[in-house]
């Protein structure tokens, strides 16, 4: 068992955003749900209330609570990509449908959610600060991040 599981609140999309998600990433699934009764102050009675999923080994809660609160970039998700390929793949898969485009490697997906596709190596990279800020430089006016001219970055 996870120690710390997010819990992701949505106004009424918990259940679409679950099932896209596990579209998404490899190794998914949602595991349950449960549904409003009647008695909570919020939600139609048989509405979905929660949405349990896993992403790659990762448990998730999508909560379906109202309009009340909404996704900012203060909390992001990162993925770490090994290939080019892996973070084509992501980021396409992300910003579709009305996802958005940041910098710097980072993302708006369709429901609002901040995710950073990055380079597993960028934790590497940054153990060598000359490196590292010659990859800072490349990154900075990127949206999605291009794999080789970082490392050709980095090498200097």
């Amino acid at each position: 068992m996870p120690r710390i599981t997010p819990f992701l609140w949505f106004d009424n999309q918990a259940e679409e955003a679950a099932n896209f998600y596990v579209s998404v990433f490899k190794n998914s699934k949602v595991k349950g749900m449960t549904h409003y009764t009647g008695e909570e102050p919020v939600g139609t009675k048989g509405s979905v209330m929660t949405v349990d999923f896993e992403l790659d080994g990762q448990e998730f809660v999508a909560l379906n609570g109202g309009p009340r609160f909404k996704f900012t970039e203060a909390v992001s998700f990162v993925i770490n990509c090994e290939t080019q390929e892996e973070i084509d793949y992501y980021w396409e898969k992300l910003t579709a449908d009305g996802g958005e485009e940041v910098q710097c490697g980072w993302l708006t997906d369709k429901y609002g959610l901040s995710w950073q596709v990055v380079p597993a190596k960028v934790g590497e990279w940054a153990r060598n600060p000359a490196g590292f800020k010659r990859v800072m430089h490349v990154v900075m006016p990127m949206k999605k991040l291009d794999l080789a001219k970082l490392q050709k970055a980095y090498d200097g």
